[in-house]
């Protein structure tokens, strides 16, 4: 488990293992002491984490459909009441959400302003959520430390036009992802682009960081800017490619 500061004193940020090798996250605003629950792997282990704290639970935040991302819902909302949000366009198969939100949506947790970001690609209806403010975002299944999702639903243009969206945003922007998939993302990065110091110098921290059961969550825009290859992709096309060379690796 590991608790990592905001980029800026207005949020504490709470990540944990839950699963084979899902991320637990909470976000609480500091001004308030409201919580919320970026997607619920494993409710127990969520509930556990909250209880310890002394904290309750306010608001969950799914970023879309699949089940090791909303299973826990209905459990936390029974415990603790709180208010299920997630992608209108995936509302049909999350049975659960109180509220959809769409691209441009913002939501309020405490004085913390949380923007929706439409994310399509490893699920048509994928949402991420952004804090600006603190320089935070929480990125689902979309972009993985040198790595993306599968293109379980949707399309090579549409998971290419998400990796233009975060190369836009401030380099220093701390990203947290929902899987810890990073030493076999490097490896990947490494075959692909065998002459990029950055990666090979990264993988030596990640490979040091995993010996030491230590996250490699979270990570900065700048981080995959210089080591993600579907993020240097350049182009739908050879984001293609590598999409189709990394399912087979």
């Amino acid at each position: 488990m590991s608790l990592y500061p905001a980029a800026r004193p207005t949020v504490e940020v709470v990540l944990f293992p839950c699963l084979q090798d899902n991320y637990g996250l909470l976000i609480r605003d500091m001004a308030t002491g409201r919580v919320a629950a970026v997607d619920t792997p494993d409710a127990e282990r969520i509930a556990y984490e909250i209880d310890r704290r002394g904290w309750t639970l306010d608001i969950i935040l799914n970023t879309h459909w699949h089940d090791d991302h909303v299973g826990g819902n209905m459990a936390l909302k029974l415990q603790y009441g709180a208010t299920i949000h997630g992608p209108d366009a995936e509302r049909d198969r999350i049975g659960t959400l109180d509220i959809t939100v769409r691209e441009g949506d913002i939501i309020e947790l405490g004085e913390t302003r949380i923007a929706v970001l439409a994310t399509p690609g490893h699920t048509l209806g994928h949402v991420v959520y952004h804090i600006p403010a603190a320089g935070l975002i929480f990125v689902g299944d979309t972009l993985f430390a040198m790595g993306c999702g599968r293109l379980f639903e949707g399309t090579a243009e549409q998971m290419w036009r998400n990796m233009e969206m975060f190369a836009a945003l401030p380099p220093d922007t701390s990203i947290y992802c929902a899987h810890e998939y990073t030493s076999g993302n490097g490896r990947f990065a490494a075959a692909m682009e065998p002459g990029n110091q950055a990666i090979a110098d990264r993988n030596i921290r990640v490979a040091a960081a995993r010996d030491r059961d230590e996250p490699t969550v979270p990570f900065t825009i700048a981080d995959e800017y210089a080591t993600n290859p579907f993020m240097r992709a350049g182009s739908s096309e050879r984001l293609r490619e590598l999409r189709l060379a990394k399912d087979v690796f």
